[in-house]
């Protein structure tokens, strides 16, 4: 008989490092865009798994050595291999015993196909799709992954908006199932157990992407929950290592793109982004404030389990000076010019 012990043991072995449950009725409240009810109407729970980052796999980053284990194994690998795995093992055995399974995976690869909202045949917006009945959301509905996880127990959203696990802190990938089969619920971690608002986050990103003063508060199953406003545009840049260049500057670390021209920030020692692998090979930043700088303060304070022989930072953080390298090309260049004049 499957039940919720059954069904955590089932995802473990599956590859999945934590595992939670959550009943549909805990989004009651959510906006009808990111209600996963509309999704599968008559689902019962959802099972949420979750998927360690190895600690290790963030060392080449820390030292700036080595950036394709983070961006490689513990990114794209776990999006797009061991994810779908685990969900299509567990879903067979679920819909084998006569109960319905609907697999999202995380975000950005398979939780919609479409999650914007303007109207593509009459502005410059990519949204294209439209309410198939009165009533109902646009497909596709867009369920938050962290949200998922709150709701199923395995911890609680940080100040950075990352999710914290009392396992593994911030060192996790989120996937979920929704099933009709009724499990038992697992309960709730109240906010504020794990993040103590120290700013870690914030004070490292490179980016300067999370406020500081700026918050967004909603309320989730009778929890207040708060945290910092992010200012993605500036998190997605920064997170593949570029700098938006500076008026008279010119930079070709990235194509231009909205008029605006992007230089190597001080977090990356390439002079061009690195091509892509498993479509995510480009994770320059590592997390270095809303992961990495987390990781470290909650280590620090001992409250999480996964606990490890030596501190993970051992020298001071490194950075490149990338005026004084093109200072140097540039007299490279002209004494170069010189012996061929």
């Amino acid at each position: 008989m499957l039940n919720s012990e059954k069904i955590k043991e089932l995802a473990l072995a599956y590859g999945a490092d934590v595992v939670g449950i959550t009943s549909m009725d805990r989004f009651e409240g959510a906006p009808q865009q990111m209600d996963p009810r509309y999704a599968m109407p008559r689902a019962k729970s959802m099972v949420v798994f979750g998927y360690r980052i190895f600690r290790g796999a963030l060392r080449g980053v820390e030292e700036g050595t080595f950036f394709g284990s983070y961006s490689t194994m513990c990114y794209g690998y776990i999006n797009q291999k061991l994810i779908p795995w685990t969900a299509r093992q567990l879903a067979r055995i679920i819909e084998d015993e006569g109960y319905e399974t609907m697999p999202l995976g995380y975000h950005f690869y398979y939780g919609a196909l479409n999650t914007t909202t303007g109207k593509g045949w009459k502005d410059d917006a990519t949204g294209y799709s439209v309410p198939v009945a009165e009533g109902l959301p646009r497909p596709d509905t867009y369920m938050s992954m962290r949200i998922a996880a709150f709701l199923a127990g395995l911890g609680e959203i940080g100040y950075s908006k990352v999710f914290l696990n009392p396992i593994y802190g911030p060192r996790l990938r989120f996937a979920c199932m929704m099933t009709d089969l009724e499990l038992e619920p697992d309960p709730i971690m109240q906010p504020g157990t794990l993040c103590n608002r120290c700013m870690a986050c914030a004070n490292q990103c490179p980016g300067h992407s999370i406020s500081k003063t700026e918050t967004v508060k909603v309320n989730i199953a009778g929890y207040d929950l708060e945290w910092a406003k992010i200012d993605e545009s500036g998190c997605n840049t920064a997170f593949v290592g570029a700098e938006v260049c500076e008026e008279g500057e010119e930079g070709n670390y990235l194509n231009p793109r909205a008029g605006k021209q992007f230089k190597p920030s001080f977090i990356s020692p390439y002079y061009r982004k690195p091509a892509n692998q498993y479509s995510t090979g480009q994770a320059i930043c590592g997390g270095r404030g809303c992961m990495r700088a987390c990781m470290i303060s909650l280590e620090a304070r001992g409250v999480i389990s996964n606990k490890f022989d030596k501190p993970f930072r051992r020298r001071p953080q490194w950075s490149v000076d990338w005026d004084a390298i093109r200072a140097q090309d540039a007299a490279e260049d002209t004494e170069k010019e010189n012996e061929v004049t």
